[in-house]
């Protein structure tokens, strides 16, 4: 009698070509994540160096507009958008505005602070996700690890501007909201993963056109800062948040959450590279803690078992 193979999460339908199981499905989930928080601050780091041409909103809508028509000519998710669920469309809905909310925050926070800065405090709402989470004695002490790095590297003085710190929290709880919803969309029967995020991404366009086109207009005349702005949406927007999706599909919220402790270690190294912000020994000390962290932390099986199976509507 032929030996039938069961059926379970690595035997059926790739994320990204509906065909069985290739090199996607057999990278680590933590591969995706390191790719997604190298470009998280990348994209932001050239923005900063748009804004002495473009106004911050104005970069931001550009590139939320940027990153929706490449999604709309990849992917075409309206094709699926009739057979999603109420919640569905709900939760999608809910990314979108998010990803307006929290993308314009971000922008005005980092016209006035350093990426570090701004990326350290973003770091607050998801260790938060990470602790409630906790569960076994090692995972503690990853937690520890990261945590002590994160502060290492936050050096966070009053002594900047106030409304780019009032900007920098709430992108934090935007950015924490990004997480929750963002996770529960890659778990979506139909319109989820890259289709849920490449709907969200339309949807956002639209709505963040009153916030930034007027700041957005000198750009049209300017063919150079109109081109790096595209290339900000594709390294801000695509890359990172296809690379998010293919990560929570297969890692719990908690395990995300706490690997976003590289996001302050990334923004320094690319603060580092783009920026010349040249970090102290402190700071050195901040990243090495944060590696360590994450690298010690384990997935509960019983958690990673739980992720659902690629969906072919992700084709």
């Amino acid at each position: 009698m032929r030996e039938v193979t069961p059926v379970n999460a690595t035997t059926l339908h790739s994320p990204l070509t509906g065909a069985a199981p290739g090199l996607l499905d057999r990278t680590r989930p933590e591969f995706f994540f390191v790719i997604s928080a190298a470009f998280h601050y990348l994209g932001p780091a050239f923005a900063v160096l748009l804004f002495a041409r473009i106004e911050p909103l104005g970069v931001a809508w550009l590139r939320i507009l940027s990153a929706g028509l490449i999604f709309a000519i990849w992917r075409r998710p309206w094709r699926i958008w009739s057979s999603t669920s109420s919640t569905e469309r709900r939760n999608v809905a809910v990314w979108a505005v998010i990803l307006v909310a929290m993308n314009s925050c971000f922008y005005l926070a980092i016209d006035r602070l350093s990426l570090g800065t701004v990326a350290a405090i973003e770091f607050a709402g998801p260790i938060l996700l990470a602790t409630i989470a906790v569960r076994s004695p090692r995972n503690v002490v990853a937690l520890l690890l990261a945590f002590s790095g994160v502060a290492a590297l936050a050096d966070v003085s009053l002594d900047g501007s106030t409304v780019g710190f009032a900007f920098a929290i709430v992108n934090m709880i935007l950015f924490t909201g990004y997480i929750v919803v963002a996770h529960r969309i890659s778990r979506h029967e139909h319109l989820a993963g890259i289709d849920g995020l490449a709907m969200a991404m339309l949807i956002a366009s639209v709505v963040t056109l009153p916030v930034g086109i007027r700041d957005a207009i000198p750009s049209f005349s300017d063919p150079a800062a109109l081109g790096a702005a595209i290339g900000v949406g594709i390294t801000s927007s695509v890359i990172p948040y296809v690379f998010d999706q293919l990560a929570m599909r297969r890692l719990s919220r908690a395990t995300y959450a706490l690997m976003a402790a590289l996001l302050p270690a990334t923004a320094t190294v690319i603060g580092i590279v783009v920026l010349t912000q040249i970090p102290g020994r402190v700071e050195v000390l901040g990243v090495v803690l944060v590696i360590l962290g994450v690298a010690f932390h384990r997935e509960q099986p019983q958690i990673a078992a739980s992720a659902p199976p690629s969906h072919p509507n992700l084709t």
